[in-house]
């Protein structure tokens, strides 16, 4: 087992991520990690994806086929198969994924802050406002990493995706909201490289011109992921010619993690990725 952090980067197309995320980038030039382009599932919307990235699964399986689907997750995911393991979980995460894994609907008052749980998701710090700062996601990341040692910790940030919605990818906002993502990401990643874990950085969907995602364009689909890892069961180098399957996230979780995956997730092998050793 290899205690691991999930980063989750709400609407972060490929093209943005390569271009203004100096840090991730610099470590695939030191060579300490992967760096890949994956292809998101249909329809390219938060909700259903969260459930995809986290389950393995495509939205026709898990049934979380919109945003407006509010209900609590019917399949089982990542979070469930570290409970079975008897490995600790957190999450720093937009209200939506308390929905999906510890109850539904959300009620800000009561839900906001879901410590010493005793569901799949151990210690959560949930937030309901696509404006609420990056800094404070990753700073309430870090207490719970602090405060309960978790084996796996989840930590999903939403101003790319607002910044998105409101002026399109090829803006300024956009662009100045990723690099302000980097300096965050620069104060974290090293302590928690340093301190042993694995992470995984992606996103669930990009962003058009237009602000819109939820179709099947390049702009939508087209996603980074960064995998940083000080065990040995990983390629290292940048892997981009062809786009990986979004599939692949979740068995690569459970790879990195040392667990078994679930029944219904497809091996990487039968995915076509070859990152690990």
């Amino acid at each position: 087992m290899s205690k691991t952090i999930f980063v989750l980067i709400d609407g972060l197309g490929y093209t943005q991520a390569t271009e203004n995320l100096g840090f991730p980038e610099h470590l695939i030039e030191q060579g300490m990690g992967i760096k890949a382009k994956v292809m998101s599932e249909l329809p390219s919307s938060s909700r259903p994806l969260y459930e995809t990235l986290l389950t393995g699964l495509p939205v026709v399986k898990h049934g979380i086929a919109s945003n407006l689907v509010v209900q609590r997750s019917t399949s089982k995911s990542i979070f469930d198969l570290c409970r079975e393991n008897n490995l600790k979980t957190s999450a720093s995460a937009y209200y939506w994924i308390s929905e999906l894994y510890t109850c539904a609907p959300f009620d800000p008052v009561q839900h906001r802050i879901q410590l010493n749980q005793d569901g799949i998701i151990q210690n959560g710090i949930y937030y309901f406002e696509d404006f609420y700062p990056d800094s404070h996601v990753f700073a309430e990341a870090e207490y719970l990493r602090r405060s309960f040692d978790p084996d796996f910790l989840f930590v999903h940030s939403m101003n790319v995706d607002d910044a998105g919605h409101k002026e399109g990818s090829n803006s300024a906002l956009y662009y100045k909201t990723v690099a302000k993502l980097n300096i965050v990401l620069s104060s974290v990643l090293p302590l928690w490289l340093r301190e042993g874990y694995q992470v995984v950085i992606t996103a669930d969907h990009g962003m058009s011109d237009y602000g819109l995602h939820g179709g099947n364009s390049p702009g939508q689909r087209m996603v980074p992921l960064y995998i940083f890892s000080n065990q040995t069961i990983h390629k290292k180098g940048l892997f981009d010619e062809n786009a990986l399957p979004q599939l692949m996230i979740a068995p690569a979780l459970c790879a990195l993690l040392g667990i078994d995956q679930s029944e219904g997730m497809k091996s990487l092998s039968a995915l076509g990725v070859d990152l690990f050793e």
